[in-house]
């Protein structure tokens, strides 16, 4: 038992000496350090404010779970924030400090160092959220028996995932659109031009984003399928074996992703694309060959290693349809739109995201029966499980991609060779496929998560059916689709207002400081990175209120059952949604960047400047509102579960005042 949380120890070890050993790689000329120092410095400032504000509400809801529930659950969801905030900072310590580092390798090395370097800093991240989630949830196993307290590990999770999501999200795509719009568009300079003081803040946005965003987001898929699993699993006739089995599954997968990350030594100098599609494949590989052993001890059959491959194939797949939505066909036909104007460009580019929704469902709805025909609910957890299984790969190439994509930031602000920028180039093109894949990932298993939250749900609850006959579930139904909406509505203003000031003070620095277009001057960037974390910490706040507070007062003012259709509506419309954004966004980015190589004319065309105008768009799309479905529908699972048993009395007490 034991061995458990001492494997996730040993994780974490192996995640810090690869750190270790990529700080005594060189960082390049001074240029480059002082780019990669002022990143850097723009990141933990942003993360630590984010943090303070965090811990506030942390502080709350530890008060309110220890009067409401238990002094346990309340202290298990404290360990649960704290994981996730820890995995969020070393994360970003990685991914800015190996930057600098992927350039110096493509300058000094070539592509398969630079590689190597990008992949093994994204490692950084991934494998520390695989450990901390098998040393979180099996030191909580060996604890307590008490799936009601373990389910506050996951809560913790959960709200640190949704602040992290969405401020990352807003300050990431404020930066960026409003370096676009006043540099690409306004003042015709380049992507990443040193004079464009809106540059670094968007490098930053890179890694509070795609980084620390991104590893919360899935550290809460991760912890989150495996608990509520267990919580299936409490009520099954073998209890014990049904709860331990997740946890096993993960400590198999930890291993295999970590075996996957040391192979990129030997298939660094193969393609980048083949390395890490090749890296990907043995990790799944070897956690398959696991689970099926695993499955064959613990249960004497191979049922629930069916409802596993159903779930890690599923994640494939979303994650292949995903990269063909932004990355093939669909990206040209978006590309040749642009040639009638900005008008055609969003028309096209709406409509590829709406039809990118389509066969993700379809895999996901197969994914659930094929579950559901070996381990009933138990084997919709275990698909979620099986998704995510991997997730110390996955994160990998994930966290890969804003490395690679500073490295160029780097090179083209330091004013390196064109052979650099062309190496790191490849690598971030890579990377935005990486990103494509993740997001795939990321939003299926929140897909099969929810379902198993809400099965685990209705098992604590006791609810047998949610009647579509009876008016309060199907209130319960409209007001969970609604939920989505306002989630979309609210993220997307906040973007645009904190972008608003942002391109306001770019314009005035482009206005008042003699030289900085001439090259001869400094651009003020500090200010720039300031305006852009107030704005996202302002905003993020009321979005997590509402995340936690919908679910509880529609419990307790209409019902369990009414909770049921809620989380019902909440669900599917959150997973089409995120979906049609995550895909539709990166469709546009990819055909800027498909017209950017120099087809149908290239950059500096009437073309190009519709497409940039679609990639805008696109960018709060594809990283801040999209993405915030994922954790939106599992967090309101989470609370619906944590408090399911409280609801019940507070409906009877509200009921009775009436």
């Amino acid at each position: 038992m034991i061995s458990i949380p001492i494997l996730g120890l040993a994780g974490i070890l192996f995640a810090v000496i690869t750190f270790a050993m990529l700080l005594k790689k060189p960082e390049g000329l001074e240029k480059m350090r002082e780019i990669s120092r002022d990143v850097q410095k723009g990141a933990m400032v942003f993360l630590g404010r984010e943090y303070c504000i965090i811990l506030v509400f942390v502080a709350i809801m530890f008060a309110v779970m220890a009067k409401f529930l238990s002094l346990q659950t309340a202290i298990a969801y404290i360990s649960g924030a704290f994981c996730s905030m820890l995995a969020g900072f070393i994360g970003m310590q990685a991914a800015t400090r190996c930057s600098a580092r992927t350039c110096e390798a493509a300058r000094s090395s070539g592509t398969a160092e630079a590689l190597n370097v990008a992949f093994k800093g994204g490692s950084v991240m991934g494998i520390t959220v695989a450990s901390l989630g098998v040393l979180g949830v099996g030191t909580w196993y060996m604890i307590t028996r008490d799936i009601s307290i373990i389910t506050g590990f996951a809560l913790g999770a959960s709200s640190i995932a949704l602040f992290a999501r969405v401020g990352g999200g807003i300050f990431t795509k404020a930066a960026d659109m409003g370096s676009d719009l006043v540099g690409k568009i306004e003042a015709g300079i380049p992507e990443d031009d040193p004079r464009n003081p809106g540059v670094i803040a968007d490098n930053v946005g890179d890694n509070v984003g795609d980084t620390a965003g991104m590893g919360a987001d899935l550290f809460e898929s991760y912890v989150g399928s495996v608990i509520a699993t267990m919580a299936i699993g409490a009520l099954m006739a073998t209890p014990l074996t049904a709860m331990f089995f997740p946890i096993v599954l993960i400590a198999i997968g930890l291993i295999s992703s970590t075996l996957g990350v040391l192979s990129i030594n030997l298939l660094k100098n193969l393609n980048p694309q083949t390395a890490l599609r090749n890296s990907t494949l043995i990790s799944a590989v070897l956690f398959l060959a696991g689970a099926f052993l695993t499955s064959k001890i613990m249960f004497g059959g191979i049922n629930p290693f069916w409802a596993i491959l159903s779930g890690l194939v599923a994640g494939i797949l979303v994650g292949l349809e995903s990269e063909y939505f932004t990355s093939g066909k669909p990206i040209k036909d978006i590309a040749k739109s642009c040639q009638s104007g900005p008008a055609t460009t969003i028309v096209s580019g709406l409509a590829v995201g709406f039809e990118s929704t389509i066969m993700p469902v379809l895999t996901l709805c197969g994914a659930m029966l094929v579950a559901y025909h070996f381990g009933q609910l138990y084997g919709i957890g275990l698909a979620a499980v099986g998704m995510l299984g991997t997730i110390g790969i996955v994160m990998s190439t994930d966290s890969y991609g804003p490395i690679a994509d500073n490295a160029g930031g780097i090179a083209e602000m330091a004013g390196l060779d064109k052979k650099v920028r062309e190496i790191t180039d490849k690598l971030d093109a890579l990377g935005n496929t990486t990103a494509a894949i993740g997001k795939g990932f990321a939003i299926g298993s929140a897909a099969l998560t929810a379902l198993a939250l809400f099965a685990a749900f209705q098992k604590v609850t006791g609810l047998k059916a949610i009647d579509l006959i009876k008016p309060l579930p199907v209130a319960g139904l409209f007001i969970g689709a609604l939920i989505p909406f306002t989630m979309s509505s609210m993220t997307l203003k906040a973007v645009g207002r904190a972008a608003d000031k942002l391109v306001q003070e770019i314009r005035r620095q482009f206005r008042e400081i003699k030289g900085l277009m001439e090259g001869t001057a400094k651009p003020d960037t500090q200010t720039c990175i300031d305006i852009a974390t107030k704005g996202a910490l302002r905003e993020m706040i009321l979005p997590g209120i509402v995340a936690i507070v919908s679910p509880l007062l529609v419990g307790m003012i209409l019902g369990v059952e009414a909770l049921g259709g809620f989380l019902a509506g909440a669900t599917v419309c959150g997973v089409l949604l995120g979906i049609m954004m995550a895909n539709g966004g990166g469709a546009w980015d990819n055909a800027k960047k498909w017209i950017e190589e120099g087809n149908l004319g290239g950059k500096g065309t009437e073309t190009h400047q519709a497409a940039v105008v679609g990639d805008t768009v696109g960018d709060p799309f594809k990283d801040t509102t999209g993405p915030a479905m994922n954790i939106l529908i599992k967090l309101m699972g989470m609370v619906s579960l944590v408090f399911g048993g409280l609801l019940l009395s507070l409906h009877e007490w509200f009921a009775g005042l009436f």
